[in-house]
């Protein structure tokens, strides 16, 4: 979620509803060194509360840092750390996904963050493991439980899965079994509200993680408390009414980033999946995606058909797809499960956040 669940977009998820709002992932490097791309991305609005910062580290000790500046300075009232990025330029590292395989360097970094977080709640995101052959959530499960991890996501996929295929429930379940005395939140194919509802009844799990689910509809997570609240009201909106909350992101993501056509740019990633579902000439879409200006947004905002009605069968996968012929990671990751070697600096070189 890299590049999308930045301030202004969040501030619109939790409008609607309760939850937890995570930030983009951001190095720990990058915080320590107080790198000015990392310090803009753990900016919050002042609306948001509790303050949520994913990190990815490598080094025991810099994360240690991290956490520790995090929690002296008051920069968030929560940590999550990702051990779940499945991108080649994280994992041939030695990061991300990756990492949980070497189940004694996983420790160390758990450890470091849980002493160095005092007494604000450290989670952590993961997945099933490398690949079919190299599963290590049950293990790294473990690990989290031992050193006082306060709550584990699971994104019910392999490394090597990426995003395609379907996220395998069942894995969830057994983590859950695994280790009963923490929360096990469940991450994998949530389009919808009802979909949270069967995770959860299936597996058990404490609640639930939704990343791609939410791409163009901020509304689900009014769903989701609707849905755990009982209620079967779901959110189904106009299209004008869609296009209304295009303009307050677009609008937002202006004053976060402070030049105009930048955020423009940036949010023309945002209208496909905005608009998915909905009938939108090829040209409107076309015009809205390669708009330079809040004005010409506007413009072609105005053109859309605002009373159509929101689409049947729209919850169906968005954003990211695709399984990975192989995971690129470290020559020799795999020859030893338990060694401890640290990942060079370049780990959390070119990696968003710094």
């Amino acid at each position: 979620m890299a590049g999308i669940t930045n301030a202004p977009f969040r501030v619109l998820c939790r409008e609607q509803g309760a939850g937890l709002f995570v930030c983009e992932m951001i190095t720990t490097r990058g915080l320590v060194e107080r790198n000015p791309k990392t310090l803009r991305m753990i900016r919050f609005a002042e609306s948001e509360r509790p303050r949520s910062i994913q990190l990815y580290g490598v080094d025991p000790d810099i994360v240690g840092r991290a956490v520790k500046m995090i929690a002296e300075e008051d920069l968030a009232d929560h940590i999550d750390l990702n051990f779940g990025c499945p991108v080649p330029k994280v994992t041939r590292r030695g990061g991300g996904s990756a990492l949980p395989y070497k189940r004694n360097l996983l420790r160390r970094i758990l450890r470091e963050a849980v002493a160095g977080a005092g007494s604000l709640p450290v989670t952590m995101k993961m997945r099933k493991g490398i690949d079919d052959d190299h599963l290590t959530y049950l293990d790294a499960g473990r690990i989290a439980a031992e050193e006082g991890v306060a709550a584990i996501a699971l994104h019910a996929r392999t490394a090597k899965q990426h995003y395609g295929g379907v996220a395998d429930w069942e894995a969830i379940a057994r983590l859950k079994e695994a280790v009963p005395e923490i929360p096990v939140l469940g991450n994998g194919d949530i389009w919808c509200a009802d979909d949270a509802l069967r995770m959860v009844a299936r597996t058990g799990c404490d609640g639930v993680v939704v990343g791609r689910g939410c791409l163009g509809r901020p509304w689900l997570f009014k769903d989701l408390e609707n849905a755990f609240n009982g209620s079967p009201e779901r959110a189904r909106p106009t299209l004008g009414e869609v296009a209304e909350v295009m303009a307050r992101h677009a609008e937002g993501l202006t004053e976060c980033f402070d030049i105009e056509r930048y955020a423009v740019a940036d949010f023309r990633k945002h209208v496909g999946w905005y608009l998915k579902g909905f009938t939108v000439g090829s040209e409107l879409r076309r015009e809205l995606a390669t708009a330079e200006s809040l004005d010409g947004l506007r413009e072609g905002l105005a053109k859309l058909e605002h009373d159509q009605p929101w689409p049947p069968n729209t919850d169906t996968p968005r954003g990211k797809s695709g399984e990975r012929a192989k995971v690129l990671l470290p020559d020799g990751w795999l020859d030893d499960p338990w060694d401890c070697v640290i990942p060079d600096g370049d780990a959390e070189s070119d990696i968003s956040g710094g």
